[in-house]
């Protein structure tokens, strides 16, 4: 099968005129039109009235973690789509047409010729690697139902003897998030004390501090390439802080390479893309950013949340983004269109931590309302609710296992025949090292890891999502977690200035 690329990737002309598109188009037509008789409708604002108001229609008179404002406009959702169904538009106040006009109006931002040039390269880029994961994935589903529970088995095992090796006072003050290089061999931690840290793992001595914020640090994200092929002296580390930049490190410098400015409030999570050419930072300033990381400009500014923009981050193929907000909701943008692809609309609390899974097409969210939902892109909705936490759930990281171990040979043993004659076994270790192989690309995705402000990390299977094993911490609040591509180490931080370094009771470290 050739490669699929840009420009071999068939273009439906007909797509607009389809019976799908115009039935899309006009669900669309009609919410917004739900929406734009919503404003008009006349609501009280005294919070008692609203409850009586709410019991008369029958409704729930609040719920969970709901505010006075949240359970208004819960009312105006819950009567405009009483009065869609009614067919009744008298409630609404007449509009004048210049308003209408203007309502209409449709609103967008025209983007810069780099944008354009950006996206197609992130359409080139994405293309090949998703042919590559669904050909993979076809090979995985042909794996024999017997050899998936012996994998299962033996991975879940090994999640389960993880423990406690160590714990390292890593600043002066809490520590907000941690992240694993690709070589598995440094642990980068973000600091409130403006600094970050660059640690050998799993000795936890210091090899560099990198100062360059002027407040908190809420991110860090490693370069896909850095300590591998990526040199030392170019961009393997960005951070972002509170001061409201976004900061490019190299290896070899205590001082960032490169300061993007733009946001206009603080910066929480930052990520990597994939191709390593771009950045994206989430802020409090109700957007999420993306960045070229040879020009340090900005590309795009991505609104779409009603409140603070908390976790972003990329999928694996490198052709969607998802964003986290304090709204409740969760969002997955297409970024070689700029448009919504999924809304994940579910939590009750504002969400803190959002990963993809290697698959391509499940994603996981936690969140303050102490769960951590699952969301299905094929299905478009949520797949699974767990009950993680019993405080906010603070990160999410599915284990994915990026690059192929060396694996260990095994003891070598010739089987003697009847009439005294060794076997040659080379066909035996080649099938030991094919089953590795295959194990392995299927362990990718088997598991998840989570961190709460209950001072638990938990590992979760994510087949049937259920609780593998608990980890306990020094801390009432943990901030963040982080796994190697090797499975052999789990790292988390705490409020209370350290970082936990765990791993499975049988492995050397």
């Amino acid at each position: 099968m050739s490669e699929l690329t840009y420009d071999s990737l068939m273009d439906d002309g007909n797509y607009l005129g389809s019976e799908r598109a115009r039935m899309e188009n006009k669900v669309i037509l009609d919410e917004l039109e739900r929406k734009k008789k919503a404003r008009n409708l006349a609501v009280p604002t005294d919070d008692n009235k609203v409850k009586a108001r709410l019991r008369e229609i029958g409704e729930p008179i609040t719920l969970f973690g709901e505010r006075a404002a949240d359970r208004r406009d819960r009312l105006i959702y819950v009567l405009s789509q009483i009065n869609a169904a009614r067919g009744d538009d008298h409630p609404m106040e007449e509009v004048s047409s210049e308003e209408s006009e203007e309502e209409r109006e449709e609103f967008y931002t025209e983007g810069s010729l780099e944008l354009l040039q950006a996206r197609r390269n992130l359409a080139e880029f994405s293309l090949p690697r998703a042919q590559k994961r669904v050909a993979q994935q076809r090979i995985d589903s042909k794996i024999p139902l017997g050899r998936i529970i012996d994998i299962r088995k033996k991975v879940f095992a090994g999640v389960k003897r993880f423990s406690n090796i160590g714990s390292q006072i890593g600043d002066e003050r809490p520590i907000s998030q941690v992240r694993f290089a690709p070589n598995n061999k440094i642990l980068a931690t973000g600091s409130w004390s403006s600094t970050i840290k660059l640690w050998n793992v799993p000795a936890c001595t210091t090899i560099r501090t990198l100062r360059g914020h002027g407040d908190r640090v809420g991110g860090v994200a490693w370069h896909p390439q850095a300590t591998l092929t990526q040199g030392e002296g170019l961009v393997n580390l960005v951070s972002g802080a509170g001061d409201m930049c976004v900061n490019l490190w190299s290896l070899n410098s205590d001082a960032p390479l490169s300061v993007m400015k733009g946001h206009a409030d603080r910066i929480c999570r930052v990520a990597f893309h994939p191709s390593g050419n771009f950045v994206a930072s989430a802020s409090f300033d109700t957007t999420w950013r993306l960045w070229d990381v040879n020009s340090s400009k900005e590309l795009l500014l991505q609104e779409g949340h009603s409140k603070e923009v908390y976790a972003v981050e990329f999928q694996g193929d490198g052709a969607l983004i998802a964003s986290g907000g304090l709204d409740a909701v969760g969002r997955v943008w297409d970024l070689r269109t700029g448009r919504t692809a999924m809304v994940l609309d579910g939590h009750v609390q504002g969400i803190f931590g959002i990963d993809f899974s290697p698959n391509g097409y499940q994603i996981a969210t936690g969140a303050g309302d102490d769960t951590i939902r699952i969301w299905d892109m094929r299905s478009l909705k949520a797949l699974y609710t767990i009950p993680a936490h019993v405080s906010n759930v603070s990160d999410v990281r599915f284990f994915r296992a990026d690059t192929l171990p060396s694996f260990k040979p095994k003891a070598e043993s010739a089987n003697v025949l009847m009439n005294g004659i060794t076997e040659d076994a080379d066909a035996d270790k080649s099938h030991d090292a094919e089953d590795d192989i295959q194990e392995w690309k299927y362990r990718s995705g088997l598991y998840l890891a989570s961190s709460g402000y209950d001072g638990y990390v938990k590992l979760w299977s994510a087949d049937d999502w259920q609780l593998l094993r608990t980890l306990t911490t020094d801390s009432g609040k943990v901030m963040s977690v982080d796994l190697t591509s090797d499975g052999e180490l789990l790292a988390s931080s705490t409020y209370n200035r350290n970082f936990q370094l765990f791993a499975p009771e049988d492995v050397p470290v």
